[in-house]
């Protein structure tokens, strides 16, 4: 069961890390440093399409590896 356990949170780290690589930039200089937080502070942001796919996949990844590593923690 620990083998297991183990396995998954290296395929979701994996699975993190490759979710995140693939996502762009939410920001383009400076302009977008400034601009780009007030557009997320107030809701303006639309994501669509790949990006929003991406967002919850990232989402997921990111709540399996938290699990998985709290599961391991306690197992050990």
């Amino acid at each position: 069961m620990e083998l297991v356990m183990k396995l998954l949170l290296v395929i979701f780290a994996i699975g993190v890390i490759v979710v995140v690589l693939l996502q762009q930039g939410k920001s383009a200089g400076l302009s977008g440093a400034i601009s780009g937080g007030a557009e997320h502070l107030f809701g303006k942001s639309k994501a669509r399409g790949m990006e929003l796919v991406l967002e919850r996949i990232t989402i997921i990844f990111a709540v399996g590896f938290m699990v998985s590593a709290i599961l391991v923690a306690v197992f050990q």
